[in-house]
């Protein structure tokens, strides 16, 4: 009898440190943070809190998880880096939302698994997170994710990260979807806009808008120290990455497989690279490493100018492009449109090559009159996406679906 009631008592009290709690400075942000459980949510009010704010081993459940949120949507709260704006380690079952993010040395927002490869991060939901000003100069990314499994990222902006970094950069996560979210930077700056590497597998990336988002908008894998690989021995720096239903603006490589296997660009519009298309490259040198390979790039509309672009495609050594398929992309130059045939290192089936495809560049609202059937506007890229994401990222798939 007195375990059972030593028991109520504990839950009872776990369940007061519950519900909702607002907070309207520092010390009032710290003291939720430390005392965070399962259902509890900090509300944010409007103004400005000078990070950076700090998060371990804390653990909502599905039913309830630890909400950090504005108050006030329409007044999101400003959080002002020092190194970091927040960090989250060993964390799971949390939703960060509404906030604005500005102003750290190294990153805006950071998650990991506290080096602990064996106890991911996992069931977090990033939305309407505005991330910018990072850096400004080094390998310093707007969003870090390292070790994060089951995690949603959706209507988030990131723009203006360090000159070396990612607008958002992932190593070894899984099973993740990011969706409506932008990117954007000025033409030259960043070394790319999303990156998946050290062993990512299963992630989508599905409706963002990349806005000279860095050199590579996309980096599908990329070049990871050896200690650093989730797991230890994936054989490949990413696998199984989609993106589909993207418009990508500028940058030199919109799209770039390193060291990748099995990853899909499927019904994107891509306009005006800088240098290439996309490129095909093995940055890390591992015997244990497979070739880039397998790759599928279908579906794309691609419109460019002749004076901007060296080449539709950059392949590196120890690649196997030969394994990659093209399929029913609209190739078009738009200044000299005779030359608008692709320089692919395997024949493409289905190509439609030097016809205008009327594009019209509006973010994500970008259409293309003569082209409906390709590209990011075509009802072919939904159709992918539902068929790809419960397969890839069912959690974030299902959780996304809820809160449509």
């Amino acid at each position: 009898m007195k375990a059972k009631l030593l028991l109520y008592l504990v839950s009872l009290g776990a369940t007061a440190m519950a519900g909702t709690v607002r907070v309207s400075t520092i010390d009032e942000l710290d003291d939720a943070l430390d005392e965070a459980r399962a259902g509890t949510v900090i509300l944010l009010a409007p103004g400005e809190y000078q990070g950076p704010f700090l998060l371990y081993d804390r653990h909502g459940t599905a039913e309830q998880p630890i909400v950090i949120a504005a108050a006030d949507p329409a007044r999101p709260p400003v959080i002002r880096g020092g190194r970091e704006c927040i960090h989250l380690t060993r964390v799971s079952h949390i939703v960060v939302r509404g906030l604005v993010l500005v102003g750290a040395s190294l990153s805006g927002l950071n998650i990991d698994d506290g080096d602990t490869v064996e106890t991911p991060s996992h069931h977090i939901v990033l939305e309407d997170i505005t991330v910018r000003d990072i850096g400004p100069e080094g390998n310093c990314d707007g969003i870090k994710l390292t070790g994060v499994k089951d995690f949603l990222v959706r209507r988030c902006t990131v723009e203006r990260w360090g000159s070396g970094g990612s607008a958002i950069d992932l190593v070894g996560c899984h099973r993740g979807l990011f969706v409506d979210c932008v990117f954007r930077y000025v033409e030259g700056r960043g070394a790319s806009g999303l990156q998946m590497k050290g062993g990512s597998v299963a992630i989508v990336v599905y409706r963002c808008f990349f806005d000279a988002a860095g050199q590579r908008a996309i980096n599908l894998g990329g070049n990871t120290g050896s200690g650093y690989f989730r797991p230890r021995n994936p054989g490949c720096e990413a696998k199984q990455i989609a993106a589909i239903g993207n418009v990508f603006v500028g940058s030199k490589a919109p799209l770039a497989f390193v060291g990748s296997d099995e990853c899909s660009v499927l019904f994107n519009t891509i306009c005006r690279p800088t240098a290439w298309v996309f490129r095909i490259l093995q940055e890390t040198a591992r015997p244990d490493f497979c070739p880039c390979r397998n790759g599928v790039f279908r579906g794309n509309l691609v419109v460019w100018r002749w004076r901007e672009l060296h080449t539709t495609c950059s392949i590196g050594r120890q690649t196997a492009p030969e394994t990659f398929r093209f399929e029913g992309n609209w190739w078009f130059c738009e200044d000299r449109p005779a030359r608008s045939a692709p320089d692919l290192p395997v024949p493409e089936r289905g190509g439609i090559v030097g016809r205008d495809p009327g594009l019209k560049l509006d973010g994500l609202a970008t259409q293309a009159a003569n082209a409906p059937e390709v590209g990011a506007a075509s009802k072919h890229a939904a159709e992918e996406f539902a068929a790809a994401c419960p397969k890839l990222a069912p959690w974030a798939y299902e959780r996304a679906r809820a809160k449509e």
